[in-house]
């Protein structure tokens, strides 16, 4: 009948974003596992980049998806146990981050909260957030979920050795949506 039209299902119009989906900042977002019907939601997102932060294959109709947009993937497979997060991990996964010519990026793990959580934190204290602010965006997406082995793992994460992996130069992460969408080098000082 005519009224099964009008359902929300029904109309092709309407966007469906993935589970936990959300904003970090200008041309990065997160979200727990994209699933097909949220693909014309992606669409409008234009990414360039993933980062996956499961060890499960995508299924083909998803890496179908990802080839015939153009969309990079970088794969960190981070087992969903409640064990402690790989360090050297979280470090590969930043400097992705770090680098805008990876924009726009979405990251997202299973349900967008501990994995997902936890690469965001890591970002946020590159960025010199203060901690409380960083496990109050954690909590945010984990909820009553949070896990004290994530929140120890932000606290202690070295950001001082991630910078000097980066060698003497950062790209910087600087004014994505602005008109300076260029790579700026800022050398580093290393004690």
């Amino acid at each position: 009948g005519e009224n099964k039209q009008r359902d929300c299902g029904n109309d092709d119009d309407v966007l469906v974003p993935p589970t936990n989906f959300s904003m970090v900042e200008e041309g990065l977002y997160r979200s727990g596992f994209p699933e097909p019907p949220n693909f014309p939601f992606l669409e409008t997102l234009n990414l360039k980049s993933i980062i996956y932060l499961c060890p499960e294959p995508y299924p083909d109709e998803h890496r179908k998806f990802f080839e015939s947009h153009g969309i990079q993937l970088f794969q960190f497979g981070i087992e969903g146990t409640k064990e402690t997060i790989p360090e050297d991990v979280i470090t590969r996964a930043l400097r992705i981050l770090i680098d805008v010519r990876n924009y726009p990026v979405l990251i997202h793990c299973k349900r967008g909260k501990h994995r997902t959580g936890c690469l965001v934190g890591c970002l946020r204290k590159l960025q010199n957030w203060c901690m409380p602010s960083v496990l109050e965006e954690y909590h945010r997406f984990a909820g009553n979920k949070s896990r004290g082995t994530d929140m120890r793992f932000m606290e202690t994460y070295d950001v001082l050795r991630m910078r000097q992996c980066l060698y003497s130069l950062i790209y910087q992460y600087h004014g994505y949506g602005s008109n300076k969408r260029r790579l700026l080098y800022r050398d580093v000082n290393l004690p």
